[in-house]
């Protein structure tokens, strides 16, 4: 890798756990920002923190309309950066959605947004991925548990973890319709999950993760000594987590949609490199190749 050596190593022959080499907040102690000290302490020992309004009840009909044009507009689905449910068919992601919405790009340069995240890794940001999630009620699908650093590391090149994501509830998220699950504490270690990277990984992975799966014991030790949280909210809350947290969700079997929007950010002195542990980079709407900071 030259410049860029592999703190991290994956996808090896067999799994192996790596402490953290790298900060979980990047700024300086005191450094201005929207986050509180004490809300940012327990960012660092937890791995997330919460926004119980991010935004505002009024805002929120203007991102559920504009995700439900999206999720419904033929040429949408029919564009590749559209994962679609195996089993009913109907559309279960759409990426680079500040790229085909400005309604979402507005909502990436939002300083409630995107000012959090300069805070926690303390220098400028590009978007490294952005989505909508819709998971639809009876039966869509969950997300099973992984890191996502073990992935943007694998397969796009992500040297270190200096990388945070904030998902914004469009709709209420219940205990009960597939919230999103995190093993507060998980992210001081960073797992290295065993078995090559398939040739476009990609393609499978965002409708059932394989590649890149934590195996059951390392599941249990982690989840034994961090327990679980799941975190739920009223439509327009917001959870922020580290990029190395161990996290995951269930299956919707409820009649009531959990969706929300996604959004990756990057610090730019953390610019992608050529994957670690892949033969090629994913796709640019998934792993961003534009490093381009957000004003």
């Amino acid at each position: 890798m030259g410049l860029h050596p592999d703190l991290y190593p994956t996808r090896g022959a067999a799994e192996v756990t790596v402490p953290r080499q790298d900060p979980v907040v990047w700024s300086a102690p005191g450094a201005e920002g929207p986050i509180d000290a004490a809300t940012l302490q327990g960012f660092e020992r937890d791995g997330f923190l919460t926004v119980d309004q991010l935004i505002t009840p009024d805002e929120v009909p203007l991102y559920r309309a504009e995700l439900d044009r999206l999720v419904t507009d033929p040429a949408v689905r029919a564009d590749e950066r559209s994962i679609v449910e195996p089993k009913s068919q109907d559309v279960r992601s759409v990426f680079e959605v500040h790229r085909l919405s400005e309604v979402f790009a507005e909502l990436v340069r939002d300083p409630r947004v995107v000012d959090r995240a300069r805070q926690i890794l303390g220098s400028d940001v590009y978007v490294h991925q952005s989505r909508i999630n819709v998971k639809p009620g009876f039966g869509a699908s969950g997300f099973y548990w992984h890191s996502d650093f073990e992935t943007w590391h694998a397969e796009d090149g992500l040297a270190n973890m200096r990388t945070v994501s904030v998902s914004i509830a469009l709709t209420e998220n219940f205990d009960t319709n597939g919230g999103l699950m995190i093993m507060p504490g998980s992210h001081k270690e960073f797992l290295g999950c065993a078995g090559r990277t398939p040739k476009d990984n990609y393609k499978r992975s965002l409708q059932m993760q394989d590649a890149g799966t934590p195996s059951d014991a390392a599941l249990t030790r982690m989840a034994d000594r961090h327990g679980i949280r799941l975190f739920t909210g009223k439509a327009g809350s917001a959870t922020w987590f580290d990029c190395n947290a161990m996290h995951g969700s269930g299956d919707n079997i409820t009649p009531y949609a959990r969706s929300n929007v996604f959004i990756v950010f990057n610090s730019v002195e953390n610019a992608a490199v050529d994957p670690f542990a892949a033969p090629v980079p994913r796709p640019s709407f998934i792993g961003a190749r534009d490093f381009t900071p957000v004003k």
